[in-house]
This record gives C-alpha cells, structure tokens and sequence, in this order.
C-alpha cells in the first residue's frame, strides 16, 4: 500500500526538501504541493492524500486554520505539523496531530514522522484525529468545555487547572494566560478559549480580555458609564463598552 502525501508550505525551499525527503521513501509517493492555506483545503479535497505535512505560519490561513476548516470532511488526512517556532507545541498536543515537526528537521526526525503517519493511516484512526481536532478548535456542537489549558514552560508542558487562572489576553492570533503570577503564551485565539471555558466563572469583558470572576476583587465605576475590572492580583482591565452597560443592567 502507497501512502500519499500532500506538502504544504509558503517556502520554497522546504517545499523542495520535503519532497526530496518524500521521494526517498519506497512506500510513499507525493501527489501534491501547495503554498497556503486555501490552495491547501482545495488539494485535500481533490487529491484526498493520506498524509498531510502541513506549516503552520502561511498567508491567509494558518496551519491550525486549515484543519479546522477541514472538519467538514469525513476522513481528514493524517497531519504533520511542520513549523520553526516550538510555541506551536502546545497546539498541536491539543489537536493530537499525528507529529510536530520543529525546523530545521533531519532525516531520522522526518522518518520518525512519517511511520507514525503510515500507522494512524493503516489503522483508520484519522477519523478519531478529526474529532480531536474539532474538539480542540470548539467546532463541535456545543463546544466541549475544557477542564484545563495545556502551556508550554521552558522544556516542559503544564496542564494548568482552570480555577488558577485569573485572566486571558488576546495577542494578536494568539493569548496570553495570566495564573499564579506567571504568563503563558498559548497558539489560540482568544474567541476559541472564550466558547470552551466555562461561563460564569469566566467572563469576556472586551474584545482582548476575558477574567475569571474567582479572581475579581472589585469592579470600578467610570465618569464615562464604563467599567474597569479591577483583579485580586493588583491588575486592572478594562471593559468595552458594551459590555459596561450589561453589567451595569445586572447591578441595578
């Protein structure tokens, strides 16, 4: 049995290296390249490859961005996170891809890779790694709710329990957990850990914060009607204002 692979990634060069590494595999064949996120939904659909290496920084879509978009079909490929930011790791432990390629890679790492890929292909498990995946991403209806947030610290990854942390803050495509005087930078958006954490007690007070009302000491009035979350630990976040005039309804 041939495992097709698919290559996905805005370099050239590791375009080029990928299939190199491909080619020297006797039971693998690639069938496909492409260099961003879109042209990578549109190959899997067509040429439905059993294996996908996928990077993760592209334009338009992301890697992450990519599965998720996928969720829709009823087989995904087995997936090969490929990146050259370790951060990602926590991401892709969340979405149990098959493997998590850091670059530079060499060949025994690759190899490594590819066998488990063959493994969860031959098993028919792909169907079990999509549903991780939707998991992870909140796609699900309605979205499971996490117990705990997978972080990275140094070598290490925590599972850091829920009532611990105080806050999240979007960083741009990413968030930022505060939790015992500590900060965690984790590859997720801030919508997608707002539709898996519990409410109450997690409420998203602005379009970049999200607090744990375990951790509230008090909120504050302004002159302008809004509202600042002021935290046990001393922080102060501010509330859109929107959302200052819902919870001044609450108060009343």
């Amino acid at each position: 049995m041939k495992i097709t692979a698919l290559v996905v990634d805005d370099e050239p060069l590791a375009r080029r290296r990928l299939a190199a590494l491909i080619a020297d595999v006797p039971w693998a064949v690639q069938v496909g390249e492409t260099h961003d996120g879109p042209s990578a939904i549109e190959a899997v659909r067509r040429l439905r490859p059993d294996v996908v290496f996928l990077d993760i920084q592209m334009p338009e879509l992301s890697g992450i961005e990519v599965v998720a978009r996928l969720r829709e079909l009823e087989v995904i490929p087995a997936v090969v996170f490929t990146t050259a930011f370790s951060h990602y790791a926590v991401t892709a432990f969340e979405l149990e891809a098959v493997d998590y390629l850091l670059k530079p890679f060499g060949v025994r790492r690759f190899l490594t890779a590819f066998e488990r890929a063959r493994h969860t292909v031959v098993t028919r498990a792909t169907g079990a790694t999509l549903d991780r995946a939707r998991s992870a991403l909140a796609a699900s209806d309605p979205p499971a709710r996490l117990e705990r947030i997978f972080v990275r610290e140094a070598s290490s990854i925590l599972p850091l329990a829920l009532p611990v942390i105080e806050r999240v803050e979007a960083q741009d495509d990413y968030a930022m957990i505060h939790a015992q005087g500590r900060r965690y930078l984790v590859g997720l958006r801030l919508a997608t850990l707002e539709a898996r954490l519990p409410n109450p007690p997690f409420l998203r007070v602005h379009r970049s914060h999200i607090v744990n009302l375990d951790h509230v000491a008090r909120m504050g009035l302004l002159d302008n009607g809004q509202v600042e979350v002021h935290m046990k630990s001393g922080a102060t976040v501010p509330v859109s204002r929107v959302r200052s005039q819902e919870l001044r309804r609450l108060s009343r």
